[in-house]
């Protein structure tokens, strides 16, 4: 492959390239910095997470900025306050130490006024996300007028967190930029709407297949009962040891109900999700890049933009609903050339809808049987004893004890001492697995071939109890009216997240919904619909007061 200097990066930059460890240039920065390099031409760039787009668009931006000019030139704007610490922090890593470029940060959740005294000193490049900007742009306290440089990174991930407004206000206020860089996982349509509206002949690049996975990264499935699920979960963290991930939940709920049963059990684990002050998430989020956290649990929406080297593991103890969000998900793992493992709990209903993302992501789920309870204590013990002898016991004064240890010891044989440091060990795994019983779904001549391959139950045990009613308010099913709508930067998807964690419903309470351009309609079972409307109804979102009442009566009941 071509190295650094060979795409014309600048002999300043290229010394902090190498001092940083970078020789080989990835697919993404070999394609795309000779291209931004020009500076006169949009590009779009699609590639997964954690394959160096930043280093793709930052070292191009870092040359081509003037720094006698001591005004915004660049503008880089991304959806999340973690995503814009980090490219933030990425840029300064990767600028010439002999004429450095000055870079300033604006996001959410922390003190505006001490972020426009930042900009009024003086700023090459500015990395925002977009409600702040947007803030800023309205007081006034930043000008855009002479930025030549826009990039939109995570691009789909700003479309799913309703971004679609701001970034064509954002858009529309830099009159005079010379080039826009779109660097985006997925090509959504509206992503190729917005590219066609603001963007003349981008030049487009696509590393790998468009919404594929990544090729590190094992995607294995477990399938499990539902009243099973959380046990499920649990059996799999105690048959990795070793594990530091990501257990992805659908709602804020379901992410505390589960921090609060595994921290019970002793494991080291936090949650974070909307709920959260960003100083508690900021504390969460040192805590886990620290490590001393072995799990995350989180939402979707709260886990936007996270960028963690090393997870090992993504758990879905719950299938999103949209492929694109799954594709997220499992990109937290498998990033910078180390390979992870993406792993979906599943119920055999839910076996089909692996089948779509299979397609969708041109990648293959690989079954897996869930350990039993000897299969986790041997994988536990054998961990530990590897653990035992690579403690390393050169810094420590244990020889001063080794003469009151064989004197203690004297009548006890190895094998009986082997045995008791076990014991202190593993007695808590082997009281609790002692009689664990089997997990896994196991064949039923009474469940129909044809309709488990479909991942539809027959009317066997295996059947879940509820079926769904039809869609206009049958059944169990009281069906509501809201008037929000696609042009809220809604889609199906992200509309089913926001209800379920305004309201703190689980989505098994949810029926169909119809969604319209200004209004949606939501089947919701009559026991939960109360909840919903009074945790919905006259809230606030983006400035307008939220509408929700019975669709066939008119009524809040």
């Amino acid at each position: 492959m071509t190295a650094f200097q060979a795409l014309g990066i600048e002999e300043g930059l290229l010394q902090s390239v190498q001092a940083l460890g970078f020789t080989t240039p990835t697919p993404i920065q070999e394609k795309a910095i000779p291209v931004l390099l020009q500076g006169t031409r949009d590009f779009i760039g699609l590639a997964q997470t954690g394959t160096g787009k930043t280093a793709a668009f930052g070292l191009p931006l870092l040359q081509l900025i003037n720094k006698a000019d001591r005004h915004p030139q660049a503008l880089i704007v991304c959806p999340t306050r973690e995503l814009c610490l980090q490219i933030s922090k990425d840029l300064l890593s990767f600028r010439s130490k002999k004429d450095p470029v000055h870079v300033t940060a604006v996001y959410g959740g922390t003190s505006i006024s001490l972020q426009i005294k930042d900009l009024r000193k003086g700023t090459h490049v500015v990395v925002a996300t977009p409600g702040r900007l947007i803030d800023l742009i309205e007081r006034k306290a930043i000008n855009l007028e002479q930025i030549h440089y826009v990039v939109l990174d995570e691009a789909d991930e700003m479309l799913n967190m309703g971004f679609q407004d701001d970034i064509e206000f954002i858009l529309k206020n830099t009159p005079n930029r010379q080039s826009t860089w779109l660097f985006s996982a997925t090509m959504p349509a509206e992503i190729r709407k917005v590219s066609k509206r603001y963007m003349e002949k981008p030049f487009e690049i696509t590393i790998g297949t468009v919404n594929a996975g990544n090729m590190l990264i094992d995607h294995q499935y477990y399938q499990t009962q539902h009243a099973n699920r959380y046990e499920t979960l649990k059996r799999i963290i105690d048959f990795n040891p070793g594990i530091y991930g990501i257990v992805f939940t659908r709602t804020k709920a379901d992410a505390q109900e589960v921090t609060e049963s595994l921290i019970r059990e002793g494991y080291d684990i936090e949650a974070i999700h909307g709920d959260l002050t960003q100083q508690q998430r900021d504390k969460v989020m040192s805590r886990f890049r620290e490590k001393s956290i072995q799990l995350l649990i989180a939402t979707d929406v709260a886990a936007r933009g996270i960028d963690v080297q090393g997870i090992t593991h993504v758990i879905n103890y719950e299938l999103p609903d949209d492929t694109e969000v799954y594709t997220h998900r499992s990109g937290r793992t498998g990033r910078a050339g180390r390979s992870g493992i993406s792993i979906s709990l599943v119920t055999p209903r839910e076996v089909y809808r692996l089948r779509q993302i299979e397609k969708l992501v041109n990648t293959r789920m690989h079954k897996m049987d869930i350990p039993s309870g000897k299969d986790v204590c041997r994988k536990q013990f054998f961990h530990f004893i590897d653990k035992m002898l690579k403690a390393d016991i050169s810094h420590g004064e244990y020889e001063t004890y080794l003469p009151a240890l064989r004197e203690k010891f004297a009548e006890t044989d190895k094998e009986e001492i082997l045995q008791r440091v076990a014991a202190l060990e593993f007695d808590r795994f082997l009281k609790y697995y002692e009689n664990a019983a089997d997990l896994n779904i196991r064949s039923d001549k009474r469940f129909d071939k044809s309709e488990q391959a479909a991942g539809r139950p027959s009317q066997g045990r295996d059947r879940e109890p509820r079926e769904r009613a039809s869609f206009g308010g049958g059944g169990n099913y009281q069906r509501l009216f809201v008037n929000l709508g696609t042009k809220d930067g809604f889609y199906k998807a992200s509309f089913l997240q926001f209800i379920l964690d305004m309201s703190d419903l689980r989505k098994d309470v949810l029926g169909k919904i119809d969604m319209k351009e200004m209004n949606s309609w939501v089947e919701v079972e009559s026991a939960a619909a109360k909840k919903m409307i009074k945790a919905i109804d006259g809230k606030n979102y983006r400035g307008r007061k939220i509408r929700m009442n019975d669709a066939e009566t008119g009524g809040r009941k």
